[in-house]
């Protein structure tokens, strides 16, 4: 259960800089960083990762040490939930998966301090896991923590492939065999969860009793996207046939930078400033129809 989901890479800041891009400081041991220290130099990781390719090694440092720069968040966010009974080690763990996520999707434009950003996908972890743990069936120690390990691996896996990981991919990752990882997905399903069926009062709802699922509405999320369809609809005619087909693979048929890159005949670093780029000006027009500018 003490299986990182971080491993950290040999750090030397020679070649960890790329053509226009800024030397990044050395800060050490990322883990020793002072979290006052460690909102300015994220913020430096943060620019030069924006300008790197993913998958390059230089991108892999830059993203593993804004990671290990602030672990500080995830035992910050672990302290609220001490006295739970779990071991604070699975805590910090599940926490790191929130700081990873956050760390893949922040973008300086937003105008607000990482820290801000990160604590709500941490702490939705750290209570994902805590709503996770009540198993329905008697399964094993050894079947639990793999399952616990396993869902770290396909997330690490899911968000450097940019799909879901295969059993053997799994497997690859774990340095376990196939099969372990199929007993791992099985011991998944020892979780227990409440049934919608299941009656609030008396015997049930074949006796007239009210059950979970008569109070729980049908929320239809196509309606609320349908003012930012009209909004988006003027913008999108302004863009040119190359962005709107970019935005048709990206965000219709769901390719990757990589394999968009592959289609223009450009890089991957490429794809991903022109989509930022198209994302921008889409983004910049919707709030100036809302005022908001």
């Amino acid at each position: 259960m003490r299986t990182a989901v971080i491993r950290s890479q040999e750090r030397t800041v020679d070649g960890h800089t790329g053509v226009g891009g800024e030397d990044l400081r050395d800060p050490g041991d990322p883990r020793a960083v002072a979290p006052r220290d460690a909102r300015e130099l994220s913020r430096q990781f943060f620019r030069r990762l924006a300008e790197l390719e993913e998958g390059t090694r230089e991108y892999q440092y830059a993203r593993n040490t804004l990671i290990e720069m602030n672990m500080s968040l995830v035992r910050f966010a672990a302290g609220r939930f001490r006295g739970r009974g779990d071991d604070m080690d699975d805590v910090v763990q599940t926490g790191m998966i929130g700081l990873i996520k956050a760390i893949d999707r922040f973008e300086l434009s937003r105008e607000v301090e990482f820290t801000s950003f990160a604590l709500p996908y941490i702490v939705g972890e750290i209570k994902r896991f805590f709503r996770d743990t009540t198993w329905a069936v008697h399964v094993p120690r050894r079947l639990q923590e793999l399952r616990v390990e396993l869902a770290k691996a396909r997330e690490e896996l899911s968000s450097r492939l940019d799909r879901e990981p295969t059993v053997a991919e799994l497997a690859t990752l774990m340095n376990i065999s196939e099969q372990q990882v199929i007993e791992g997905q099985i011991a998944a399903n020892g979780y227990n969860s409440s049934s919608l069926d299941a009656a609030l009062t008396g015997d049930g709802p074949e006796h007239g009793e009210s059950v979970l699922a008569d109070f729980i509405g049908v929320e239809e999320e196509r309606l609320a996207l349908v003012e930012d369809f009209h909004a988006l609809a003027p913008l999108m005619a302004e863009l040119s046939d190359r962005d709107r087909e970019i935005l048709h693979m990206r965000f219709v048929e769901e390719a990757t930078q990589a394999e968009i890159a592959e289609r223009l005949g450009c890089s991957q670093m490429h794809v991903s400033r022109l989509i930022k780029r198209i994302i921008t000006r889409l983004r910049t027009g919707m709030l100036g129809e809302l005022g908001c500018a």
